[in-house]
């Protein structure tokens, strides 16, 4: 799908990570699928979307205990944008990820600035923030067309079924939104 992409004539695809919140597995230790971060259980999904907000790729569900970068690198995600030609836009939350480029290297991962510790942005950062923020906004709106299934939040299955589930309900979304 990315080479697709990119012989269309696409550079930038947009990356973000949800949890999706489920329903606790019993039978399983309580931990396995819980998000520290969301204080809730579920499973954690990585997609891509194209600039006007379609889902493209979703990585196969994780237990949300794990982070979004560790998910990424799992899947080797800027190897295949990198080989492919295509750079990322990515939230704060992918900072640190595309860090093995080289510095004459173009960023296969475009993300934002974080704040320093004890000291404010400067002007030009946070307008940076602000562009980043407005062109991922229909990644957002991607996440949530895929999140309003409501099967996803009583979900009790093992995460390789989630995963084929998630996939499913991304072409039932792309199909729904089309019409």
């Amino acid at each position: 799908m990315l080479a697709k992409i990119a012989r269309g004539g696409g550079s930038v695809v947009l990356l973000d990570g949800s949890l999706i919140p489920t329903e606790r597995q019993t039978g399983l230790p309580i931990r396995r699928r819980w998000s520290a971060k969301h204080k809730r259980h579920g499973l954690l999904v990585i997609a891509l979307t194209d600039v006007r907000g379609r889902l493209l790729w979703t990585s196969t569900a994780r237990p949300a205990r794990g982070s979004e970068i560790t998910a990424c690198r799992h899947d080797d995600l800027v190897g295949r944008l990198r080989a492919v030609g295509l750079a990322a836009i990515a939230d704060l939350g992918f900072v640190g990820l595309d860090d093995g480029g080289g510095p004459d290297a173009d960023p296969a991962v475009i993300t934002g600035f974080k704040k320093p510790k004890g000291r404010q942005l400067a002007a030009a950062r946070k307008l940076v923030n602000q562009l980043i923020a407005a062109e991922r906004a229909v990644c957002e709106h991607a996440f949530a067309h895929l999140e309003n299934w409501r099967v996803l939040t009583k979900l009790r299955l093992d995460v390789q079924w989630a995963t084929r589930l998630v996939r499913a309900l991304m072409i039932l979304t792309q199909h729904e939104i089309a019409r």
